[in-house]
């Protein structure tokens, strides 16, 4: 369940507080710290692009959005025009990494269920 939990928060959208969560979630449900953070560090810096992307790919899809890019005037950019372009990406961001987070977290479930229960059978 610690590993499950972790690979849940490493993919949520809460960039930048997944290892205090990870911490926090351990600390309130009595979890292994370490088998939590493992799960939490599955979004590191070379997964980061390809696991985020994925998700927003996958939240515009179930969100029926046809364009998510926008069209972006790169002579006149500011900061502020820049979030406000970005904006229609946060709906499907969201929804596409928590969906995701979620699916990962169940298939991670059972596949670390029952890799200790073989492990543990073997020590028999």
């Amino acid at each position: 369940m610690a590993f499950s939990i972790g690979i849940f928060i490493g993919m949520s959208p809460l960039l930048g507080l997944h290892t205090i969560l990870g911490i926090a979630a351990a600390w309130i449900f009595r979890l292994n710290r370490i088998v939590t953070i493992t799960g939490v560090f599955i979004t590191n810096p070379w997964t980061i692009v390809p696991i985020y992307t994925f998700s927003a790919y996958i939240g515009a899809r179930c969100l029926g959005l046809k364009q998510v890019i926008p069209q972006i005037n790169w002579q006149h950019i500011t900061f502020s025009s820049f979030a406000h372009e970005l904006n229609p990406l946060l709906k499907p961001f969201v929804f596409g990494t928590l969906l995701m987070g979620f699916i990962s977290a169940v298939i991670s479930y059972f596949i670390i269920y029952y890799a200790i229960k073989k492990a543990r059978s073997y020590g028999k």
